[in-house]
């Protein structure tokens, strides 16, 4: 059922130049983590345990530029590579040129941490989501809520 899910996804939603990206992405997420399952959301390739993709653990999403991995609770990752990036107040996302080689021994951790911490995330959404906002916040990355 994976792959079905994968060739849907590259079919209907990855521009060509990013496809050999996209399945050495898929190769090293699932050679990490063989429970993930797969599904395609809001346009990108999810993988999320036990069939649950509102928590999802991280995702695949391919542009014309580059391909990205998503990591819904990214905050909480190390990331002692530097490569993150911030999207929302909690995902974070490291971006891939369509052309690069991935390698499993830098990417594979991130995703062994993401699915580590699943249930952490789970059990501690609000409170990490709103850690967050405030760490945005001190940045200068978010605006201050009107009064």
């Amino acid at each position: 059922m994976t792959g079905s899910v994968l060739e849907e996804y590259v079919a209907t939603l990855v521009d060509p130049r990013g496809e050999p990206a996209v399945r050495q992405l898929d190769r090293v997420i699932r050679a990490t983590e063989p429970e993930l399952g797969t599904a395609i959301r809001y346009k990108i390739l999810m993988y999320g345990l036990a069939g649950d993709f509102r928590t999802w653990v991280c995702a695949i999403n391919s542009g014309r530029r580059q391909v990205s991995v998503n990591f819904l609770y990214g905050v909480m990752l190390d990331d002692p590579r530097k490569v993150l990036r911030a999207g929302s107040s909690v995902l974070m996302s490291w971006d891939f040129d369509l052309d690069a080689e991935i390698e499993a021994a830098a990417l594979g951790p991130y995703v062994a941490e993401a699915v580590r911490l699943n249930p952490e995330y789970r059990s501690n959404r609000q409170a990490v989501q709103d850690a967050a906002y405030d760490d945005a916040e001190k940045a200068g990355r978010r605006p201050k809520p009107r009064p």
